[in-house]
């Protein structure tokens, strides 16, 4: 297995390497099984709508261990083709990170926690 959740210093669980990963790599293949139509994903709270992604016109419910990549302006990863793809090499015990504004729902907020020295501080997704 190449991750582990954990405690993390963004927010909450996050997702962290257990190995080094390699750019290119697909870090995370996502359990796309349970789908939702529009009209399910607007009766989920704000707090359910968080593990909602859309991809490929597609309305996904994450589930563990993908939906607890947080979000990051800094990413170390990318969303494809219902993966999590290394844009960097990633080292052994750091976190995996994505850009939520890149794979989002819409029409949510996020006060951004990530750190990162190019941190947008609120993002739209």
């Amino acid at each position: 297995m190449k991750v582990i959740v954990k405690k993390s210093k963004i927010q909450g669980k996050g997702v962290f390497a257990t190995r080094n990963i390699k750019k290119g790599e697909v870090v995370l293949k996502w359990d796309t099984s349970h789908r939702l139509k529009k009209t399910e994903v607007n009766e989920l709270s704000e707090k359910e709508k968080n593990y909602v992604s859309y991809m490929n016109g597609k309305y996904v419910q994450m589930q563990v261990p993908e939906k607890y990549v947080n979000h990051s302006c800094e990413p170390n990863t990318h969303p494809k083709n219902h993966s999590d793809i290394a844009i960097r090499d990633i080292k052994k015990g750091e976190e995996i990170t994505s850009d939520y504004s890149k794979e989002s729902v819409g029409g949510t907020f996020l006060d951004c926690k990530c750190g990162s020295k190019k941190c947008k501080g609120r993002i739209k997704f």
